[in-house]
């Protein structure tokens, strides 16, 4: 009984997780045209009943543009972690099963972009690509897909030894066949568990590179705008232009980290109870 509650509440968490991240969305995505709304007679005004969040340079309503920006992160983490993980899959099952070749180059390829920070190559891939939402979403979708394609080709590469995998090959089943039937049903654990664990990390890189100017345009209400904005009035006393934002963008990353942890124990039996 208390391991089936165990598993029960595990699953709650995970549903009102959820539900909590796409009610941001949809939210975000109605005030998104009222956010932008100026009006000079309200103008740095301190956090108050009316204004949770207080008011900005421009009049605008920071708890509005902070439900915007939230929003838009969030859209932008489901895409590149989507990418990312899609790209890991393809490469990390091609690595495994296509021989010594394909799996040197992918290999080399894993080592290379781990090589480099994922702050600096989301910024070369960001200005390469023309910045604003093209440049971000390639930026980070192309660099955070490495470490779960290593995972996915040491799964592959470990479930290959097992007997019925090499039984399977001596009767002659096809490769695409094997990871279609045996290895793509066996990694889906992980392979959510990761995708998940992905969006915390695409988020917070987002918000930085649009924070240092190469990600997102300035009108766009994301949190890294708001941000930057923020910092060169927070010397004459207007604090919550920067804290609330913030405070809610780290949030927002610790559901998702919690999200893929209680997923995690979810999906393995033998750790749920943990």
């Amino acid at each position: 009984m208390k391991r089936q509650n165990s598993r029960k509440s595990t699953l709650l968490f995970l549903g009102v997780t959820v539900f909590l991240l796409l009610f941001l969305v949809v939210i975000g995505l109605g005030v998104e045209e009222e956010a932008t709304v100026t009006d000079f007679t309200r103008t740095n005004l301190a956090p108050s009943l009316r204004y949770p969040f207080g008011t900005d340079w421009m009049g605008r309503d920071m708890f509005l543009r902070t439900l915007a920006g939230l929003s838009l992160s969030i859209r932008i983490g489901l895409l590149t972690a989507g990418v990312s993980a899609v790209v890991a899959l393809l490469l990390g099952v091609a690595a495994a099963t296509l021989g010594p070749r394909v799996d040197g180059c992918i290999s080399w390829c894993i080592d290379l972009v781990m090589g480099i920070p994922h702050i600096l190559l989301v910024m070369l891939i960001s200005i390469a690509c023309g910045r604003g939402f093209v440049g971000v979403v390639t930026g980070v979708a192309l660099s955070h897909w490495t470490s779960l394609a290593r995972l996915v080709r040491g799964e592959i590469l470990q479930l290959r030894q097992a007997p019925y995998m090499l039984a399977a090959e001596k009767l002659g089943v096809s490769r695409f066949r094997q990871a279609r039937l045996h290895m793509l049903p066996h990694i889906l654990p992980q392979f959510l568990t990761g995708l998940v664990l992905l969006f915390p990390h695409a988020i917070l890189h987002e918000a930085s590179v649009t924070f240092l100017g190469f990600g997102l345009a300035s009108e766009q209400p994301a949190i890294g705008v708001i941000l930057s904005e923020s910092m060169r009035y927070l010397t004459t006393g207007k604090w919550w232009l920067a804290l609330f934002p913030g405070l809610a963008l780290v949030l927002v990353v610790i559901l998702f980290a919690l999200l893929g942890d209680r997923l995690r124990r979810w999906l393995d039996p033998a750790s749920v109870h943990a």
